[in-house]
């Protein structure tokens, strides 16, 4: 079982770049022994063994040619012939676009497998609802016909009632114009695109109703918009809060509320999904400081105009828990002695959260150190019968050990800007040794912040270290 570590960068040049590929295989070690190749090769033949065959003999070509040996000989399936080819029932696609696909061909041998791939690349297009053929058999040949039943398409987009945007924007956000292809489904994923952009932007009265076909043209489509009112956050207010000031908290959080003078209109949209959002964010703020039975909820008032929107986030703060005791599950390999020694949060801690994410941390990059690369921590809080005190449990998954294989490198662009010695000496692992999944990360920052290295998602991929199974071939990843 092997695996492989993937890297992709640009050199950067000012007239022209170079991107080049690592790729590190690294193999399974269970018992972290390497494999001797075995013994007894079959180069060297004893004196008793069979002569070596001689040089291969061949023939002379006119011989070659008259036995046909080696020749591809290909015979035309059927052995009735195509009389002609034709489609019906195509308005908005051309024929000529459509007999592209089709391999049946006029004066060629008749075959019926082929007529039925004829059907299966035709639907393939995306542009009919269905596709049929017909056989005209007669004493000479066979004539083809393909039925094709287009697809509806949209003929014109229309927005009505809409003030806060133009068509443009409205266009843009419902992913839909003219000549795409016309489904209820489609249409009814933009009018839902409309009203999440309508809610972004703080208009939570909005309406949108969307209608298929009008006149003689069954192909328009109309959205009808009932915008409302856009609201704003007058004020932000947080009650039941006793560990944690207001000014704190409001921090944490996303929503805004208006700022003197003329900001009081930037940046105070009354984003319903966002407030939800806070009050997660709050509860969630708590449980980290060990508020683990802590709940937040939230209130909405609106002024009289209806454009205005007081939010209150209501706080029980509940106990806060203190660590009865930890516990590690799942090791086999290390000890849980040696694990425990990395912990911070111990037992009669009160419990942080902060600090249990840094421990999980400690944990899998011990595993880390020793090939675990895969290893995984996952956390479980156990509340106790005792008044506000909880176990923690720490469910290991080892894995398995990994050592280097094989370093390979990749040069694609203009391999002259960079060799591969270059890369290779900014990488610290060597063929042969364990993996330690704290120095691939620290590789992956040494290759990120080379000046050689082009960082620009836009003009390269972002320089790179992944681990890939070795089960697929190493041309997988390009």
């Amino acid at each position: 079982m092997t695996a492989r570590t993937t890297r992709r960068a640009l050199c950067c040049s000012a007239a022209q770049s170079v991107s080049l590929t690592v790729l590190i295989i690294v193999a399974f070690s269970p018992t972290l022994a390497t494999a001797q190749m075995g013994g007894g090769g079959g180069f060297g033949g004893g004196q008793g063994g069979a002569s070596a065959p001689g040089p291969d003999t061949r023939p002379k070509f006119r011989d070659h040619v008259r036995s046909r040996d080696g020749l591809a000989i290909h015979r035309e399936k059927g052995d009735a012939i195509v009389l002609d080819v034709t489609v019906r029932g195509n308005k908005a696609i051309g024929t000529h676009l459509i007999m592209q696909k089709i391999e049946t061909r006029k004066d060629r041998f008749y075959d019926y497998e082929t007529v039925l791939g004829d059907v299966r690349r035709l639907n393939d297009m995306g542009s009919f609802d269905h596709v049929t053929f017909k056989l005209d058999e007669r004493p000479e040949g066979v004539a083809v016909t393909y039925f094709v039943h287009e697809r509806p398409v949209i003929t014109k987009v229309v927005f009505h009632g809409h003030r806060a945007f133009n068509n443009r924007e409205l266009r843009n956000r419902a992913g839909v114009q003219a000549n795409d292809p016309l489904s209820e489904f489609s249409v009814e994923s933009a009018r839902r695109r409309l009203i999440d952009y309508y809610l972004e932007e703080g208009f939570n009265q909005v309406a949108v109703d969307a209608q298929i076909g009008f006149g003689t043209d069954p192909g328009v489509v109309i959205f009808r918009m009932n915008e409302g009112p856009k609201e704003r956050i007058a004020d932000i207010t947080i009650k039941g809060n006793t560990i944690v000031n207001e000014a704190r908290l409001k921090k944490i959080i996303a929503s805004r509320g208006p700022t003197a003078g003329v900001l009081s209109y930037i940046g105070n949209t009354a984003n319903l999904a966002k407030i939800d959002n806070d009050v997660n964010v709050l509860a969630s703020y708590y449980h980290n400081l060990g508020f683990l039975t802590a709940t937040v909820g939230r209130r909405l008032h609106y002024d009289e105009s209806g454009k205005w929107l007081y939010v209150t986030f209501v706080v029980n703060e509940g106990p806060r828990f203190k660590v009865n005791d930890v516990k590690i599950v799942g090791n086999q390999f290390i000890t849980e002695e040696s694990l425990r020694k990395r912990l911070e949060l111990k037992a009669g801690d009160m419990f942080d959260g902060t600090l249990m994410r840094r421990d999980i941390g400690e944990i899998t990059y011990g595993y880390g150190e020793l090939g675990f690369i895969y290893a995984e921590v996952e956390p479980k809080t156990v509340m106790r019968d005792e008044a506000n005190t909880v176990d923690l449990v720490y469910e290991v998954t080892e894995g398995d050990i990994w050592k280097v294989g094989r370093i390979l490198v990749n040069i694609e662009g203009e391999p002259h800007l960079m060799r591969e010695s270059t890369m290779l000496n900014m990488v610290d692992l060597r063929e042969g040794d364990i993996i330690d999944r704290r120095s691939l990360e620290l590789n992956r920052r040494r290759i990120e912040r080379s000046q050689l290295l082009e960082t620009n998602p836009q003009i390269a991929d972002a320089p790179d270290i992944k681990v890939v199974p070795t089960d697929r071939e190493v041309d997988d990843v390009y």
